[in-house]
């Protein structure tokens, strides 16, 4: 079988768009850090089965929680 490299640059470039958008949008959720965990999927994807494990573990990993300031005026 013949692995043709401009189908395999296409699928690796197309992913990077995809997957760079779900790790920046889980990444904003779950983390402090969304810069970093995107910046880590994108890289990911020149291993396609590593970035998909990746975004599951994001998946799974828990929320963070926002701690919002309460302002009291009195």
């Amino acid at each position: 079988m013949d692995i043709n490299v401009t189908l395999f640059g296409k699928i690796v470039l197309y992913s990077m768009f995809i997957v760079g958008g779900l790790s920046y949008y889980l990444g904003k959720r779950k983390t402090s850090t969304p810069k970093v965990v995107t910046l880590i999927g994108v890289l990911l994807c020149i291993a396609p089965p590593l970035n998909i494990v990746y975004l599951i573990v994001l998946m799974l990993k828990n929320d963070t929680i926002v701690k919002q300031s309460i302002e009291t005026s009195g």
